[in-house]
């Protein structure tokens, strides 16, 4: 069986890095870690070619060529999801298709004109469709029904199948699932709330594939939450430190976790050993009120600026998720997380709109309050959108917040204060017994940061100061510091795609759609005084937010 995989095109967001790509000469930031996975899953004697439509595009020898197309993608792909399956069928192709977003809304995949939607994980659903295959039959629907694929099982991803010089990193997976009950995340939805892994020597092997491979840059840990099975990731992380001091510490290791992280001393250490660089945390808002109401319990357990500051100290840079919307939010949201984060020092924050997301538990409770907008019911994850469903506060007011949140965070001079603060603090980190040799466009990445921010732009100063006082005090802070610098020139341009992608959108609604975007306010009779009484009324405590 030829069988053509295809990843789907993302939209420019946070996530995209186009300032950086085309300063490094590379063409997307991660390859599609499922699709390669999904031809381990496949019977090895077929035929394989792998087609990324971030690095280029499908061309009519692919098409010929395929005997079958296969389809996998998160929501924040769709549109491109969409096409690509009409494209298939225009072409009279079988097209199967599979990923976390038509798990959650396999109707699309209909519509689309999809033979094949094979949902769920595929460790289970793949030998399912194959079966199918094999019997002849031309359309199926192949479910997991609830069950949960067994890590240990999972097969090494071809990585043979990539084109490794099209990526700035690499993707790797440990672990599946959350143990948390945030109430906006598909994750628990799509993966459970009992986080399963893979074998530490799984991991390692994948490691040592790629190294054999000749990869040569950072690898990035794709879990939701790297340290959702505590007692699972120390045993990989003592074998990771293991092959990287074997290996002369060939990768900087990145990440996504909790911020409970900050509380676990041995497990930093580990991570800082292991040569983690930085790590992605989902702070969400300063406001404790609403980390209550949204389930996000784990973050009200400590202060979160000095769970920050923590990790950075264990010389791992933290990258952070916010969101503005919230349920009872009060205004000035923008100003407390923009103080928030330049208080705790986070380099790269991002900011979005809450959007609901399908079957999550928020999504539920929007349905039932009646405050989903039916036409945005699928939402689209990129920090150009607004909302999908009728929020507490005036629509607008919202999109300013979000829209000024942004511009200010990425304003030169505030991002390198910040980033210097956090620099000054990080750790240092394991060091090769040989220094490599820096690559050209590595070279040519520094020189573009110099010119850029130490020469063209009004923070000139303020970069030189900095980069003369971290490499007098803390060296160990220098590279974390131009690193950021060189992500800057993503976001700083990204600044801009926001808020133009906001305000066309709220120019294009009426003052009517826009009153339609907000909870009407509650017309409450006054109370009535009580009745004098013999006994004391006793006044109950307020319980603290998140008991």
């Amino acid at each position: 069986m030829r069988t053509l995989l295809i990843q789907p095109r993302f939209p420019p967001s946070y996530w995209s890095y186009e300032g950086l790509l085309s300063i490094i000469g590379k063409k997307t930031l991660l390859p599609p870690l499922s699709l390669i996975t999904v031809a381990a899953l496949l019977p090895q004697e077929w035929q394989f070619k792998l087609v990324d439509c971030n690095a280029r595009e499908v061309t009519e020898e692919d098409w010929e060529w395929a005997e079958i197309v296969m389809i996998s993608g998160m929501i924040v792909q769709k549109d491109s999801m969409s096409d690509l399956i009409k494209e298939g069928k225009r072409r009279n192709k079988m097209v199967a298709v599979g990923g976390p977003y038509y798990t959650s809304v396999p109707d699309d995949a209909r519509e689309a004109g999809a033979d094949y939607l094979v949902l769920g994980e595929g460790e289970i659903t793949i030998p399912l469709f194959v079966a199918a295959l094999a019997r002849g039959e031309t359309s199926g629907v192949f479910t997991a029904n609830d069950e949960k694929a067994d890590m240990t099982l999972s097969p090494m991803p071809r990585y043979d199948l990539l084109n490794l010089d099209d990526y700035s990193e690499m993707s790797l997976q440990f672990s599946r699932g959350c143990p948390f009950l945030c109430e906006f995340c598909d994750i628990i939805i799509l993966y459970g709330r009992k986080p399963r892994t893979k074998t530490p020597e799984q991991v390692i092997a994948e490691l040592q594939f790629l190294h054999d491979l000749g990869w040569t840059r950072g690898v990035f840990l794709v879990d939701d939450n790297f340290i959702g099975n505590k007692p699972k990731v120390k045993p990989l992380l003592e074998e990771i430190v293991k092959w990287q001091e074997k290996n002369d510490y060939p990768y900087t290791l990145t990440t996504e976790a909790s911020v409970n992280l900050a509380e676990d001393e041995e497990l930093l250490e580990l991570m800082r050993r292991a040569c983690f660089v930085a790590v992605f945390l989902g702070i969400e808002t300063p406001d404790t009120e609403s980390l209550a109401l949204t389930k996000k319990t784990q973050n009200l357990r400590q202060s979160l600026v000095d769970q920050v500051k923590a990790i950075n100290r264990a010389g791992i840079r933290v990258m952070g998720g916010f969101i503005i919307g919230f349920d009872g939010e009060k205004p000035n949201a923008d100003k407390r997380i923009t103080n928030f984060i330049n208080e705790s020092g986070i380099p790269h924050a991002m900011v979005s709109m809450l959007q609901a997301l399908p079957e999550t538990h928020l999504m539920d409770r929007l349905k039932r309050e009646g405050r989903m907008i039916p036409e945005t019911d699928h939402a689209n994850l990129t920090q150009g959108n607004l909302m999908n469903f009728i929020p507490t506060r005036p629509l607008r007011e919202l999109a300013k917040e979000h829209v000024e949140c942004n511009h200010a965070l990425y304003e030169p001079k505030n991002f390198l204060a910040r980033t210097y603060r956090s620099c000054m603090i990080l750790g240092e980190r394991p060091k090769r017994r040989k220094t490599r040799p820096p690559e050209p466009r590595e070279i040519y990445l520094l020189l573009v940061v110099f010119w850029r921010q130490g020469v063209i732009r009004s923070c000139r100063r303020d970069f030189w100061k900095y980069f003369r006082d971290l490499k007098k005090n803390n060296p160990a802070g220098l590279r974390g510091f131009i690193v950021c610098c060189a992500h800057f020139e993503h976001f700083y341009e990204y600044r801009k795609h926001i808020r133009n992608d906001i305000e066309a959108q709220i120019a294009k609604l009426s003052d009517e759609e826009l009153d339609r975007f907000m909870i009407p306010p509650r017309t409450e009779k006054p109370m009535k005084k009580p009745k004098k009484r013999n006994s004391t009324l006793v006044q109950a405590p307020i319980a603290k937010a998140g008991a």
